[in-house]
Protein backbone atom coordinates (compact mmCIF):
# COMPACT_ATOMS: atom_id res chain seq x y z
CA UNK A 1 0.00 0.00 0.00
CA UNK A 2 1.21 3.59 -0.55
CA UNK A 3 2.65 5.02 2.61
CA UNK A 4 1.26 8.39 1.99
CA UNK A 5 -2.35 6.93 2.81
CA UNK A 6 -3.37 6.80 6.26
CA UNK A 7 -3.24 2.76 7.72
CA UNK A 8 -5.64 -0.17 6.34
CA UNK A 9 -7.96 0.62 8.68
CA UNK A 10 -9.39 3.56 6.75
CA UNK A 11 -9.56 2.13 2.93
CA UNK A 12 -13.64 1.98 2.42
CA UNK A 13 -14.95 4.78 0.51
CA UNK A 14 -17.43 7.30 1.25
CA UNK A 15 -20.58 6.05 -0.53
CA UNK A 16 -19.89 3.06 2.37
CA UNK A 17 -20.20 5.46 4.99
CA UNK A 18 -22.60 7.36 3.04
CA UNK A 19 -24.86 3.88 2.41
CA UNK A 20 -24.53 2.95 6.12
CA UNK A 21 -27.13 5.41 7.41
CA UNK A 22 -29.21 4.85 4.41
CA UNK A 23 -29.39 1.31 4.22
CA UNK A 24 -26.98 -1.10 5.85
CA UNK A 25 -28.03 -3.81 3.39
CA UNK A 26 -27.52 -1.55 0.01
CA UNK A 27 -23.91 -1.09 1.85
CA UNK A 28 -23.34 -4.81 2.26
CA UNK A 29 -24.40 -5.58 -1.45
CA UNK A 30 -22.37 -2.66 -2.56
CA UNK A 31 -19.42 -3.53 -0.89
CA UNK A 32 -19.74 -7.24 -2.52
CA UNK A 33 -19.79 -5.49 -5.67
CA UNK A 34 -22.89 -5.83 -6.83
CA UNK A 35 -23.96 -2.23 -7.96
CA UNK A 36 -27.35 -1.53 -9.59
CA UNK A 37 -26.67 2.28 -9.63
CA UNK A 38 -26.12 2.11 -13.30
CA UNK A 39 -29.78 1.52 -13.67
CA UNK A 40 -31.57 4.41 -11.51
CA UNK A 41 -32.84 7.08 -13.33
CA UNK A 42 -32.12 9.28 -9.55
CA UNK A 43 -28.40 8.30 -9.73
CA UNK A 44 -28.50 9.69 -13.38
CA UNK A 45 -30.29 13.07 -12.07
CA UNK A 46 -27.71 13.52 -9.23
CA UNK A 47 -24.48 13.00 -11.81
CA UNK A 48 -26.58 15.30 -13.65
CA UNK A 49 -26.54 17.74 -11.04
CA UNK A 50 -23.07 16.86 -10.61
CA UNK A 51 -21.82 17.82 -13.97
CA UNK A 52 -23.95 20.90 -14.66
CA UNK A 53 -23.63 22.72 -11.10
CA UNK A 54 -20.24 24.72 -9.93
CA UNK A 55 -18.67 25.41 -13.43
CA UNK A 56 -14.78 25.59 -13.16
CA UNK A 57 -14.10 23.44 -10.51
CA UNK A 58 -11.68 20.59 -10.53
CA UNK A 59 -14.69 17.96 -10.14
CA UNK A 60 -13.82 14.19 -8.77
CA UNK A 61 -10.74 14.48 -6.74
CA UNK A 62 -9.54 11.01 -5.64
CA UNK A 63 -7.30 10.75 -2.57
CA UNK A 64 -6.64 7.01 -1.61
CA UNK A 65 -10.34 5.47 -1.41
CA UNK A 66 -11.75 8.79 -1.21
CA UNK A 67 -13.58 11.20 -4.44
CA UNK A 68 -14.42 14.47 -3.41
CA UNK A 69 -16.79 16.02 -5.90
CA UNK A 70 -14.65 19.46 -6.00
CA UNK A 71 -11.85 21.36 -3.21
CA UNK A 72 -11.61 24.74 -3.46
CA UNK A 73 -8.21 26.20 -1.86
CA UNK A 74 -7.77 28.93 0.81
CA UNK A 75 -6.75 29.74 4.62
CA UNK A 76 -8.56 25.99 4.55
CA UNK A 77 -9.31 23.44 2.23
CA UNK A 78 -12.81 23.15 1.61
CA UNK A 79 -14.63 19.74 0.44
CA UNK A 80 -17.23 20.28 -1.77
CA UNK A 81 -20.00 17.52 -1.74
CA UNK A 82 -22.83 18.07 -4.49
CA UNK A 83 -26.12 15.88 -3.38
CA UNK A 84 -29.51 16.51 -5.01
CA UNK A 85 -31.81 16.81 -1.69
CA UNK A 86 -31.81 17.19 1.63
CA UNK A 87 -34.03 14.07 2.34
CA UNK A 88 -30.97 12.04 3.16
CA UNK A 89 -28.93 14.45 5.03
CA UNK A 90 -27.25 12.52 7.96
CA UNK A 91 -25.51 10.28 5.50
CA UNK A 92 -24.60 13.05 3.37
CA UNK A 93 -23.42 14.39 6.97
CA UNK A 94 -21.74 11.30 7.66
CA UNK A 95 -19.96 10.94 3.94
CA UNK A 96 -18.73 14.64 4.46
CA UNK A 97 -17.19 13.97 8.03
CA UNK A 98 -15.48 10.53 6.74
CA UNK A 99 -13.42 12.96 4.01
CA UNK A 100 -12.72 15.50 6.85
CA UNK A 101 -11.43 12.42 9.04
CA UNK A 102 -9.43 10.72 6.29
CA UNK A 103 -8.22 14.09 5.57
CA UNK A 104 -7.15 14.77 9.17
CA UNK A 105 -4.98 11.41 9.03
CA UNK A 106 -3.16 12.62 6.31
CA UNK A 107 -2.11 15.97 8.03
CA UNK A 108 -4.41 18.18 5.87
CA UNK A 109 -6.95 20.43 7.92
CA UNK A 110 -10.28 21.36 5.91
CA UNK A 111 -13.78 21.63 6.17
CA UNK A 112 -16.92 20.27 4.37
CA UNK A 113 -19.24 21.83 2.25
CA UNK A 114 -22.72 20.07 1.23
CA UNK A 115 -24.41 21.55 -1.74
CA UNK A 116 -28.05 22.04 -2.47
CA UNK A 117 -27.88 22.83 -6.12
CA UNK A 118 -31.46 22.04 -6.59
CA UNK A 119 -32.60 24.07 -3.35
CA UNK A 120 -29.76 26.64 -3.59
CA UNK A 121 -29.06 25.91 0.11
CA UNK A 122 -25.28 24.61 1.01
CA UNK A 123 -24.57 23.44 4.85
CA UNK A 124 -20.84 23.72 6.64
CA UNK A 125 -19.56 20.86 8.73
CA UNK A 126 -16.16 20.36 10.79
CA UNK A 127 -15.19 17.80 12.16
CA UNK A 128 -14.74 19.21 16.03
CA UNK A 129 -16.00 16.91 18.41
CA UNK A 130 -17.02 14.24 15.91
CA UNK A 131 -14.18 12.40 15.23
CA UNK A 132 -15.68 9.30 17.74
CA UNK A 133 -18.72 9.29 15.52
CA UNK A 134 -16.65 9.18 12.44
CA UNK A 135 -14.59 6.35 14.15
CA UNK A 136 -18.05 4.48 15.11
CA UNK A 137 -18.85 4.55 11.23
CA UNK A 138 -16.08 3.20 10.32
CA UNK A 139 -16.41 0.16 12.79
CA UNK A 140 -20.06 -0.26 11.46
CA UNK A 141 -19.03 -0.48 7.96
CA UNK A 142 -16.81 -2.58 8.80
CA UNK A 143 -18.45 -5.28 10.52
CA UNK A 144 -21.74 -4.84 7.87
CA UNK A 145 -18.92 -5.64 5.10
CA UNK A 146 -17.70 -9.09 6.74
CA UNK A 147 -21.35 -10.13 7.16
CA UNK A 148 -21.44 -13.80 5.16
CA UNK A 149 -24.92 -12.77 3.95
CA UNK A 150 -26.56 -9.13 3.97
CA UNK A 151 -28.23 -7.70 6.71
CA UNK A 152 -32.22 -8.23 6.32
CA UNK A 153 -33.63 -5.02 4.35
CA UNK A 154 -36.06 -2.58 6.27
CA UNK A 155 -38.69 -1.35 3.92
CA UNK A 156 -38.44 2.43 4.45
CA UNK A 157 -40.38 4.76 1.98
CA UNK A 158 -36.46 5.53 0.53
CA UNK A 159 -37.04 1.75 -0.74
CA UNK A 160 -39.19 3.14 -3.63
CA UNK A 161 -36.47 5.30 -5.04
CA UNK A 162 -33.85 2.84 -4.58
CA UNK A 163 -31.34 0.88 -7.02
CA UNK A 164 -31.54 -2.33 -5.09
CA UNK A 165 -35.57 -2.48 -4.91
CA UNK A 166 -35.84 -5.00 -6.66
CA UNK A 167 -32.74 -6.69 -5.12
CA UNK A 168 -34.45 -6.51 -1.65
CA UNK A 169 -37.94 -6.93 -2.54
CA UNK A 170 -39.29 -8.82 -5.44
Amino acid sequence: MDKAYPEEDLWIRGTEINYLFICPTKLWYFSKGITMEQESEWVDLGKFLHEKSYFGEEKEIKIGPISIDFLKKGNIIEVHEVKKGKSMEKAHEMQALYYLYYLKRLGIRAKAILNYPKLRKTKEITLEGREKEVEDSIREVERIKSLPTPPKPVKTKKCKKCAYYELCWI
